[in-house]
């Protein structure tokens, strides 16, 4: 094996662009492992850990690094040439023509060129991320953070800069947006209409904008805070001022907000603030146990529920017609071992992992994960499985040196194929989150990997349900619709969302219980 690396100086990419360059290169014959990053001090150490680079390299935060893990000279040489051609073809200053305005270096001369510009996206490494928000803010330029690794007293005193001059700061590690239509981020193509989401969740987002699209409502804005915002040291200064702008907004008939589980004390200031200003309020804080239902607020325990709570606020208390998988699926009634007893979640959405933990607790007991609802059930060894296990494989500690499982499958083929070696597994269970930003056609990679653990399962005469849903619409470049049908050709058993694929996944093991024959293979509604 080889590892070989290639240094472009003075060439700046965004961190999504760099993740797709970095899964480009990993599905090439004979590269084991890629990276594309800008060459800062903490992309280097992390580099460095996985094993694609040595200590020669000085970080030069405005150089591009390339590495690859190879089988040879000649699949690390393919490998650089892809990846110079495509960040060619993502462009550089010395692509420009000498007729073409100068590259735009800064977010001044940005606001310069163009003083009609209000919004600033902002992906850099997280060490100069703050510096460049504050920037921004302080030219009068709302704020979409995506860059992670900002400190929480960075990030408090941003917001308080923008709190202070009527701004919005979303992030920092704000994923997921949808201003004026405009998806940011990793978001989904989504119809325009009357509903107005505050979210310190980005797949939560996306999953309830997506359900009510499919329904046919349409959204006004979507606005995220960073998954920190509704925290003591935060004291959700974003969600308190993303209610109060679309209370003010006339498009906006009924408000959702979303998040994991918020500091109490914050969560009542913003029910409260949400409460007095009319408008109907959907609230979805996964994990809570409020149920003060009024007339103004009513509390959702999962996200389906809260995009079909915000579906009958709109049409006069009728529900939406709900997806019926059920019917034009392949009816699976498998007579499964003793030994298999448990799901096997393996999500690529944060937000999907708690929601499924929450669900499963609730209805089997506990459940462990990388990333647990009860700290008791954290896994000694998040690339092992135990009992009923529920991971997160967006989370840092599987991401290092690894494009986002969104956009690059392998983590999630290598532990579906872990998963279906075991003897106790009885159900796998995940998400596919399609839209911006997304694998270009993520249900394609599922099944390939789900046709090879079949036949792992098969050999040791075990059978495994497959479950799983898909997060989008019919309006995102994968398509919604096509992806389905992918799944389904494959036997997969497809739920319209998260919460209903975790139910259903619970009736297999709850049948399974019983001695009696699974029947995972029914309606939504059943």
């Amino acid at each position: 094996m080889l590892e070989k690396y290639l240094i472009r100086k003075n060439h700046y990419s965004d961190s999504i662009a760099l993740m797709r360059v970095a899964a480009d290169l990993e599905a090439l014959p004979g590269i084991f492992q890629a990276t594309a990053v800008m060459a800062t001090a903490a992309n280097l150490n992390l580099a460095r850990t996985v094993g694609l680079i040595d200590d020669t390299i000085e970080p030069q935060p405005n150089n591009l690094l390339i590495a690859v893990s190879a089988e040879n000279e000649k699949a690390a040489d393919a490998a650089f040439s892809q990846a110079e051609a495509q960040m060619d073809n993502l462009g550089s200053i010395a692509d420009r023509s000498e007729n073409c305005e100068p590259e735009v270096k800064s977010i001044e001369m940005a606001v310069s060129r163009d003083p009609g510009l209000n919004l600033a996206l902002i992906s850099c490494p997280g060490e100069y991320a703050a510096a460049e928000a504050k920037k921004a803010l302080n030219l009068g330029l709302h704020v979409m953070l995506f860059s992670d690794n900002v400190s929480i007293q960075a990030e408090l005193e941003l917001k308080k800069i923008s709190s202070a001059k009527n701004l919005l700061m979303m992030g920092p590690d704000c994923g997921t947006a949808i201003i004026n239509g405009l998806p940011l981020g990793f978001a989904n193509i989504v119809a325009r209409g009357s509903v107005g989401i505050v979210s310190a969740s980005g797949t939560g987002l996306q999953q309830i904008s997506s359900l009510l699209t499919q329904w046919g409502v349409g959204i006004s804005q979507a606005i995220g805070t960073g998954g920190r915002d509704l925290s003591d040291e935060i004291g959700g200064i974003s969600m308190a001022q993303g209610v109060e702008i679309l209370i003010e907004d006339e498009q906006t008939e009924v408000i959702v907000l979303i998040s994991k589980p918020p500091s109490k004390k914050v969560a009542e200031k913003i029910i409260t603030s949400a409460r007095a200003g009319g408008k109907p309020v959907i609230v979805c804080f996964l994990g809570s146990e409020n149920n003060d239902n009024d007339n103004i607020i009513q509390f959702a325990t999962t996200l389906d529920a809260a995009a079909e709570f915000t579906y009958s606020k709109l049409n006069g208390g009728n529900l939406p017609n709900r997806m019926v998988f059920g019917d034009d699926i392949t009816t699976q009634l498998f007579d499964q071992k003793e030994s298999q007893k448990y799901i096997r979640g393996i999500y690529s959405g944060g937000t999907f992992c708690y929601e499924t933990q929450s669900i499963l607790r609730d209805l089997l007991g506990p459940v462990w994960s990388s990333t647990p609802i009860d700290k008791a059930y954290h896994l000694k060894d998040s690339w092992s499985s135990q009992e009923h296990t529920i991971i997160d494989l967006g989370d840092d500690e599987f991401t290092q040196g690894r494009a986002h499982p969104m956009i690059d499958h392998r983590t999630r083929h290598e532990r579906i194929l872990q998963e279906a070696s075991d003897p106790e597994t009885a159900v796998i269970l995940f998400d596919v989150v399609i839209g911006c930003g997304s694998h270009a056609n993520p249900a394609a990679e599922m099944v390939n990997t789900i046709k090879e653990a079949r036949k792992i399962s098969t050999k040791e005469q075990r059978q495994i349900y497959f479950i799983g849903f898909v997060c989008g619409t019919d309006m995102d470049p994968q398509n919604l619709t096509t992806q389905i049908k992918i799944l389904k050709s494959a036997s997969v058993i497809v739920a319209e969302s998260n919460a209903e694929a975790t139910r259903r996944a619970t009736s297999v093991i709850l049948t399974n219980s019983t001695g009696k024959k699974s029947i995972a293979g029914s309606s939504n509604n059943a």
